[in-house]
């Protein structure tokens, strides 16, 4: 797209008073040294063989890029993403919040990490006015049962929607409604994998507390999340699949992913899928007229100065906005703001990161038909077709 029809594609975003802007973006690890940070730090002892207090991280943090200042504000981890949330005023804001919000000692035995924020740091999500929060993840149980009960009745009590985990399987599968004034809803499934670290202990039954845990991704599995949407759907409904699913490392998306991605759109009525699980950012793919963003990316995390993997480049995130049409349920366009986590918080990348991010893309979407563009703003605009 050249800097004339970009011209053109924003003015139209701009006049289409009716489109939704979906902020999505991957995992947001609030807990364990980030927590340390923040005004109301809980109690920092880790039962990990890497580390065994959480203020590690945050003195890795500082040998690597310099001092904290702490406590820190609660705005202070978004940094530069709050002024392109501001700028674009997305409709949703969508995150993966990849920790337990509790002051639980009760951790989960056998799991080699464990998140937590103390409860009185959720004003630090609430800054970024972070309307959804997905708990159908691997860190969500970190802290037991009790953890659970704690971090949904915090989100609760913070006016956050959330969904993927529950007091029964029931409550877990229940999907999120944010009404959107004038323009229509946005419904989100949250649910997770095994493939992502999720230990089949964790899935919520009929009477057991958990998180939404996929089976599998069969054609039953497809069948049963379609009846689910049937349930609720109506007209001018984005229908958003927030699945928490494969390894950490690796670009590789396996052809597994890729069917029930596509079964969901053909027969599910998904209009987005907002994959997330892997440390770094993945392929993109746009499969009928429908966004699929296998993995976003850690956004946020605590490992900074901790070394391994850096071919991999999970210091830098994406910030994607999705720019949907209610009445077709069409996806319009796609604006990416690369970013990276430096001194525990959100920074602007570089053009050199940015370059990096947009040759990765490009080099990962080439199965899928798609490409990135990098404009003279260190943006990037998502072309395919």
């Amino acid at each position: 797209m050249d800097k004339k029809n970009q011209q053109e594609t924003t003015s139209l975003l701009t006049k289409a008073s009716d489109t939704i802007t979906i902020f999505m973006c991957g995992d947001v690890m609030t807990g364990r040294g980030i927590d340390q940070i923040l005004p109301y730090p809980g109690d920092p002892i880790l039962h990990e063989s890497y580390m065994k207090n959480a203020k590690g991280y945050v003195e890795l943090a500082e040998e690597a890029s310099g001092r904290i200042q702490q406590p820190v504000s609660f705005s202070y981890i978004w940094g530069d993403a709050l002024d392109e949330l501001e700028r674009i005023t997305p409709d949703v804001r969508i995150i993966n919040l990849e920790t337990s919000i509790t002051t639980s000692d009760d951790c989960w035995k056998g799991k080699p990490v464990h998140y937590r924020m103390h409860p009185k740091n959720i004003p630090c999500i609430t800054a970024a006015r972070i309307g959804y929060c997905s708990l159908a993840n691997n860190h969500t149980l970190d802290w037991g049962y009790s953890g659970l009960t704690e971090t949904v009745e915090t989100l609760q009590r913070a006016g956050i929607a959330y969904a993927g985990a529950g007091q029964n399987l029931r409550e877990a599968e229940t999907p999120a409604i944010v009404e959107i004034a004038g323009k229509g809803r946005v419904i989100i499934f949250s649910c997770g994998s095994e493939t992502s670290g999720i230990p089949s202990q964790w899935a919520a039954t009929e009477n057991r507390p958990g998180v939404n845990l996929l089976k599998d991704l069969s054609d039953k599995t497809v069948w049963y999340i379609s009846e689910k949407v049937k349930e609720i759907k109506q007209q001018r409904d984005i229908i958003i699949a927030s699945i928490h699913w494969g390894s950490n490392w690796g670009f590789e998306i396996p052809q597994e992913q890729i069917r029930f991605a596509h079964k969901l759109i053909d027969h599910a009525g998904i209009d987005i899928i907002h994959g997330h699980s892997s440390h770094h950012v993945k392929g993109i793919e746009v499969y009928k007229d429908k966004p699929i963003l296998y993995g976003c990316g850690d956004f946020l995390n605590d490992y900074e100065g901790i070394n391994g993997y850096e071919n991999f480049r999970g210091d830098l995130g994406l910030m994607y906005f999705a720019y949907m049409d209610p009445s077709s349920r069409k996806f319009i366009h796609m604006q990416m703001i690369p970013t990276q986590v430096k001194r525990c918080k959100i920074n602007r990348a570089s053009t050199y990161d940015a370059i990096w991010l947009r040759d990765i893309l490009n080099r990962e979407g080439k199965r899928f038909a798609t490409r990135v563009e990098l404009h003279e703003d260190n943006t990037l605009t998502l072309q395919w077709g």
